[in-house]
This record gives structure tokens, sequence and C-alpha cells, in this order.
């Protein structure tokens, strides 16, 4: 019994170490990490191979910290720096942190100083809007994009690291049901929009 709860406690070590290593590794040889592969309004999405893949960080000239390298976090406030002269009052935190639960829809979310909305919002989702993703058990920190057109019945959203061989643009379903505008999507949590 010992020796079979040893194998079994081992055997889990070596998947976990597996799994962390798997997710830094870059398994898509079309694409080098750190090379451009779309943009939006001149900023440029990168690709980041493995989602755990570490490029170093990425400071600004007045040192701003702008994120991890070619994570998406990095991407939208990248994003928000460049193309929204936008800093954040909070410039650390995983991606699902840039969402607080406890805000009512429309309130201001001091740590980003940008107006919220939870999804579903009586606010329709706009251009440059930053969508906010919860995490997942293979993803515990969430994943954050910009949405980058909107129409009636959907949005389409770009991001940095969806994953070696997920796509920078993705399009969700966007429904109006009794006043207010739903991102068909159970992992969207709101999104964020400047002043």
């Amino acid at each position: 019994m010992r020796k079979r709860l040893i194998l079994i406690f081992t055997l889990a070590i070596a998947l976990f170490v597996i799994y962390k290593a798997v997710k830094r590794i870059n398994f898509n040889s079309s694409y080098e990490v750190g090379q451009p592969i779309d943009s939006l309004n001149h900023v440029i999405v990168y690709f980041n191979g493995g989602v755990d893949n570490n490029s170093g960080r990425n400071t600004s000239n007045d040192q701003y910290n702008i994120g991890i390298k070619f994570q998406c976090v990095e991407f939208v406030k990248r994003y928000y720096y460049q193309h929204l002269n936008h800093k954040m009052p909070d410039s650390y935190g995983h991606a699902k942190d840039f969402f607080k639960a406890e805000l009512t829809d429309s309130s201001l979310n001091e740590k980003r100083n940008l107006v919220q909305y939870k999804n579903p919002s009586k606010s329709k989702p706009k251009l440059d809007d930053l969508i906010v993703f919860s995490g997942t058990f293979f993803n515990k920190y969430g994943h954050v994009a910009i949405v980058a057109s909107v129409k009636n019945d959907e949005i389409e959203i770009i991001q940095q690291n969806p994953g070696p061989f997920g796509k920078s643009r993705e399009v969700f379903s966007l429904n109006f049901t009794k006043g207010r505008w739903t991102i068909e999507n159970d992992r969207i949590l709101g999104w964020l929009r400047k002043k």
C-alpha cells in the first residue's frame, strides 16, 4: 500500500512538472516568440508561444510598468498606454484582477481608473473596451483582450497570448434582452472603458 501511494505521489508530481513545462514551450513552429502577428490602431500583437512563457518585463520610457512581454495583460496595458494615453494607477495584477466583482455596473474601477461594466450590462460594449475573462482550471490568472469591433449581434476581440495555436482575433455573440447587453461567453466577467 505504501509503495502504491509513493508511486501515485511521484506520478502526480511528474505530471505537474511536465504540465508546467509544456505551458512554457512554443509548439507552433510557424511563429517565433516576439514575432508580430496582428495589430489594432498601430499597436502590435506579438506571438508568445506557450501561455506561461516569460520574456521579461516591458516598461515605458517613463518607467510605467506595462507588463510581462507578450502576455495578454502587457498587450492591453500597452494598447491603453499607446493608443489611449492611459496609465493605470495600479499597474500590476493578473488578468482576472482587472475586474472587481464587488463594484456595481458602470462604477469607477479606481485601481485601473476605468469605468467597469458587468456582463450583462445596460451599456453596450464599445470599440477599445478592455474585456476581462475569469480564470479556469488550466489558467488561474484569467485573460484580457480589447474590443476590436462591435456590431448589433457580435463583438470581435483582439488578444495576445491565446496559446501557441490560438488566434489573435475572436468573435462572440452579443445579445440585447430586457434592457441589458450580454456577451455570450460564461468566462467574460465584464468590460472596462476609459472615461
